[in-house]
């Protein structure tokens, strides 16, 4: 790929991923961060990105450098409870705004297979095959575990929300 090329699919996916980046961290510069790794990764391994499947194949790259980051967080803060003995800071979704619905609570209560699986859905609006390739699974499995994680959102939710006849219609609709 020439620099021409490469700089229209910056262009049309920067964006999203950026967004993609967004939602999995706790601050836009992180985002930046991630988003600049991810495209510097790109340039290196420009005649790898696939033509047709290219945002999956950046948004492959962004999760594995979030997945480094998060490791490198652990690191830091493991490294930092020895040095001071304090509890570790709370997960991102626990600390954004609650919705009247609890939506927020329900997520981290989920463990994160299942979180990230409902976000690539619902965030990044990718479709079962779409997030199938991007995990390296059959799109047959991505769908059963999308229906099991939607299943423990709704318990989830259902669990913390304190009206019962909104919870009878919402298994009734």
């Amino acid at each position: 790929m020439d620099e021409e090329h490469f700089s229209a699919l910056f262009a049309a996916q920067f964006p999203d991923v950026w967004r993609f980046a967004r939602r999995r961290t706790t601050s836009e510069t992180d985002a930046d961060d991630i988003t600049a790794e991810t495209f510097a990764v790109a340039w290196r391994r420009r005649d790898d990105i696939p033509g047709a499947d290219a945002r999956l194949w950046l948004f492959g790259v962004a999760r594995r450098i979030l997945a480094n980051h998060r490791r490198e967080g652990v690191r830091r803060d493991r490294l930092h409870l020895r040095l001071v003995s304090i509890d570790r800071p709370p997960e991102a979704y626990e600390d954004a705004e609650p919705s009247p619905q609890g939506l927020w609570s329900a997520l981290a209560a989920l463990d994160e297979d299942d979180r990230e699986l409902l976000l690539l859905r619902a965030w990044d609006s990718l479709g079962a095959g779409e997030i199938a390739t991007l995990l390296d699974l059959t799109p047959a499995i991505v769908s059963s575990r999308l229906h099991k994680a939607r299943l423990k959102l709704d318990r989830h939710l259902r669990n913390l929300d304190p009206r019962p006849a909104l919870n009878e219609r919402r298994r009734h609709a």
